[in-house]
């Protein structure tokens, strides 16, 4: 028995397709659809799912619906539905919308955070200590996720001092009851994972906190089990692994939702989801988008998925019954 399958964790997948997938899809995605897709994800067995940002329609088309997408879906006793909220106008819009979960984002990177927000750290940082505080008067649950957590596209490297005065100052001046660590380009690595979640968990033991990895470089589903070996224990992920930051030439999309459900299952941790309802799910999406997606089990089935023989072998005489 090796140390992956004597663990019986339990790990917690947040499903972020339907905001951070379709945030850089071309074609809008129809209402309907969206509010079919994430009734059906309820039925998997995901207990949290990032429905929508509520952003200004112009800065992203395909997630200007986000109020009638609330409005619309069945609200399933037990699931977290969670949405990304930028500034104090968002707040209140999700507010109206009965979200469970309100997201802030900021940057670790000031240059990134320029490029994708259109403004400085501090004046982010602003914006979400105002919404926050809001947040708290309605009683809904806040997360603060710190972009480029693990290197910058444009400025290299960023200090870990930085990742830890971020999280600090979301805690603690901000209120914000737990923390997302991005990989927002894909540039995180094992080593550096491992020790950035020890880290935060030696810190602040009591704050929930999350993974959310890219699969720009191939290393995604590696960095998972470096951070579950550092102490994590929840992770976001995309149905069919799309998406992908625009600011990251070459970005493959999120880590994949049942690629990475298949790969913690077959290793002995418990997700609570079924898989083969997670596939379907995936190739409707697929269907839905009408291009090539990045997941591979969705493609290829699970690990004892049987297939028929197609030269007629017949293991238990050693014998082939076609002709060669």
């Amino acid at each position: 028995m090796n140390a992956w399958t004597g663990s019986n964790r339990e790990i917690q997948i947040q499903e972020v397709a339907l905001r951070d997938g379709l945030q850089g899809e071309v074609a809008f995605m129809p209402t309907d659809k969206k509010i079919d897709l994430i009734d059906r994800l309820t039925t998997t067995g995901l207990k949290k799912i990032e429905v929508t940002s509520f952003v200004s329609p112009r800065a992203i088309p395909n997630l200007a619906d986000a109020e009638a997408v609330f409005a619309g879906i069945v609200r399933r006793s037990g699931v977290v539905y969670a949405a990304l909220v930028p500034n104090l106008r968002g707040m209140e819009r999700a507010i109206s919308a009965a979200v469970n979960e309100v997201n802030f984002v900021l940057s670790a990177s000031e240059s990134h955070n320029l490029a994708n927000l259109g403004m400085t750290c501090q004046k982010s940082f602003s914006a979400i200590r105002e919404a926050a505080a809001l947040s708290d008067q309605a009683g809904i649950r806040t997360a603060g996720s710190i972009s480029c957590s693990f290197g910058c596209p444009i400025e290299g490297d960023i200090p870990a001092a930085t990742i830890k005065e971020w999280c600090q100052r979301m805690i603690e001046q901000a209120g914000i009851s737990s923390i997302n660590l991005c990989d927002t380009t894909g540039m995180a690595f094992p080593a550096q994972v491992f020790d950035y979640v020890r880290n935060f968990r030696d810190q602040w033991p009591d704050i929930p906190l999350t993974l959310h990895f890219h699969n720009t470089r191939g290393l995604g589903m590696a960095n998972v089990f470096a951070a579950i070996d550092g102490g994590a224990t929840n992770f976001d992920a995309a149905l069919a692994g799309i998406g992908g930051c625009p600011y990251a030439p070459g970005a493959s999309g999120n880590l994949c939702t049942e690629d990475l459900v298949h790969a913690l299952e077959v290793s002995g941790f418990a997700c609570g989801i079924n898989l083969d309802e997670l596939i379907h799910a995936s190739k409707e999406l697929t269907n839905l988008l009408g291009h090539e997606t990045f997941g591979q089990v969705a493609k290829a089935g699970n690990r004892l998925q049987s297939h028929p023989n197609p030269w007629g072998f017949d293991s238990k005489h050693l014998s082939k019954t076609s002709p060669e």
